[in-house]
């Protein structure tokens, strides 16, 4: 009789140093069949976005790459878990099961598998891997989730230590599985492939990730202070990295704590404070996993969100406003699946306050053109700046992207790199007057308010 395997089911954790789920594995001393399952079928699992989906292709080759230094290949599966799952189970005669946890709406196929699973007699670990602080571990004193993040990150930094990053597994036997081809999958654009852009910017895998940490720790965590500015490389542009676990926030928190130099180690506090507003993002979602499409603050189901203009929607897509800032940013979104934090909160404040329009139409414009398109963060965010989130800005906050640029882009680095016709009659005038739209939005909060009186 051949002895039973291992199955190790990986998600957004496609690496193999603190990976868990991959050294449980390893250490068990079974052969190891490593999965990577395409689903677009289960409920509460949303479907990947169009820049997403070009990152998930690259780093499937780079992990499929490393996997193979040790002794192991990645196996590919399409379809629903709770049918590709087992079949799998019982085709190589697995034994064990592996995964890393998830903290969406996916939770829930997890819980139904681990219990299904079990009462086949097939042993199911799950393991904490994404996040510094899993959900249900951080409460208010009456027990209830954090809604505000100043209180979530000051409770996080006085409960107990994370982890220390795991090593990768120093070896796996690999146990020979059907793989579904790669390109089959037709995850990159082709008619038109407007991908060049990505591939000039980005290096998907784990490799790529930690190359782009050290590049950080050793030039941008000194200019951390000036993160705001867009024209300047201040931020980590780790996020994509993090969304498909390419590198983990243990192994981030750990690197940027040694080694630094005294100007870095005046913003490392700072730093990660912004890796905590992933963590309460996280957090949110796992207690509100309708966040992509419920108003958090459920006041805001009475705003009266405008149709959207065809020709103003576009606009704001393409980078065709005449607002100079907020087409930056959106040009910049287009051409590297990116866009600076500073500026996605202005082009954000833009159409839900400026253009009234439904904050979910933004969020589904960026889940489709973002790399780092997050459930988590994504959501969290525009509900942010719409004013309807948790410990969001407050409505009457509408950012003036003129101001923001005078302030943030002062020598218009950023906007004259994205828009460089802006002083020639090529480029339009506003599609929107700054003012009335803005006078317009708070009228339509200020009637909110006054019905729910």
């Amino acid at each position: 009789m051949s002895q039973p395997s291992s199955i190790v089911w990986l998600r957004d954790d496609l690496r193999v140093a603190d990976n868990p789920a991959l050294l449980a594995a390893a250490e068990r001393g079974a052969p190891v069949v490593v999965l990577y399952l395409l689903d677009e079928a289960s409920p509460g699992l949303r479907p990947l976005g169009a820049a997403s989906r070009w990152w998930l292709h690259h780093s499937l080759i780079a992990l499929d790459a490393s996997l193979a230094e040790l002794g192991a290949s990645l196996t590919l599966r399409r379809g629903a878990a709770s049918e590709v799952l087992p079949a799998l189970v019982r085709e190589v005669g697995a034994d064990a099961v592996f995964w890393n946890r998830r903290y969406s709406a996916a939770r829930d196929v997890d819980a139904e598998l681990k219990v299904s699973l079990r009462e086949e007699g097939v042993a199911v670990c799950s393991f904490a891997a994404s996040v510094l602080y899993e959900p249900w571990t951080l409460t208010t004193g009456a027990g209830d989730p954090y809604k505000v993040f100043t209180p979530f990150w000051k409770a996080a930094l006085a409960s107990e230590e994370p982890r220390a990053p795991v090593a990768a597994p120093h070896a796996l036997e690999g146990h020979a599985a059907e793989s579904e081809l790669l390109e089959d999958w037709e995850l990159l654009p082709t008619r038109p492939d407007w991908a060049e852009g990505l591939r000039a910017t980005w290096t998907p895998g784990e490799q790529g990730a930690h190359e782009r940490l050290e590049h950080f720790v050793e030039d941008g965590l000194a200019l951390y202070h000036r993160r705001d500015e867009p024209g300047i490389e201040a931020t980590s542009r780790l996020s994509p990295h993090l969304r498909f676990g390419e590198i983990s926030p243990h192994q981030i928190r750990d690197r940027v704590q040694e080694g630094i130099s005294p100007e870095a180690a005046r913003n490392l506090a700072t730093f990660l404070s912004e890796v905590g507003w992933r963590e309460f993002s996280v957090n949110i979602l796992f207690h509100w996993p309708d966040l992509a499409t419920v108003n958090f603050r459920r006041e805001f189901d009475e705003f009266p969100w405008g149709r959207p203009d065809p020709g103003q929607l576009e606009a704001w897509q393409e980078g065709r406003t005449g607002i100079p800032i907020v087409d930056a940013g959106m040009r910049e979104l287009w051409a590297t699946g990116w866009m600076h934090n500073r500026v996605r909160m202005i082009v954000a404040s833009f159409l839900t306050k400026n253009l009234l329009v439904d904050w979910r139409v933004g969020e589904e414009w960026f889940w489709d053109t973002l790399v780092d398109a997050d459930p988590a963060n994504n959501a969290a965010s525009w509900q942010w700046v719409a004013g309807s989130g948790a410990d969001a800005a407050p409505y009457f906050r509408v950012f003036n992207p003129l101001l923001q640029a005078e302030k943030f882009d002062p020598d218009q680095e950023y906007i004259r790199r994205w828009v460089p016709e802006l002083d020639t009659e090529e480029y339009p005038d506003p599609i929107v007057d700054l003012k009335a739209s803005r006078d317009e939005a708070l009228a339509a909060y200020e009637a909110v308010k006054a019905a729910k009186a």
